[in-house]
């Protein structure tokens, strides 16, 4: 498995995965991501994201079944690993401990 860390948009990308569960998959990945931040992402780049993550060992990927509305064409599906839960985690807590301990003085001088 390649590299541990994760940037803030790969984050970004493994959330949506998790949130949509059994329904991850690039077009609804690209949707949740604008629902839930207001950002608008290419859906290449989201593409390129989820490669990098199931590369990395973070997401495992299946094909779906095939679609009328798709062309015939199958749904690449995404889950999170056990291993990308743990990164996540990871990151989180990482997240939370910096914000525990940025002073309150910090704060109030702004």
């Amino acid at each position: 498995m390649k590299g541990t860390y994760i940037g803030e948009f790969q984050e970004l990308v493994m959330l949506a995965v998790g949130v949509l569960y059994d329904d991850a998959y690039g077009v609804a990945i690209q949707e949740e991501i604008k629902k839930q931040t207001g950002r608008k992402v290419t859906l290449s780049t989201v593409h390129a994201a989820l490669n990098r993550l199931e590369d990395k060992g973070f997401l495992t990927s299946r094909l779906g079944g095939a679609t009328e509305e798709r062309g015939g064409r199958p749904k690449r599906l995404f889950r999170i690993t056990a291993y990308g839960r743990q990164t996540l985690e990871k990151s989180r807590s990482m997240r939370n401990r910096l914000w525990q301990l940025i002073p309150k003085v910090a704060w109030d001088q702004m």
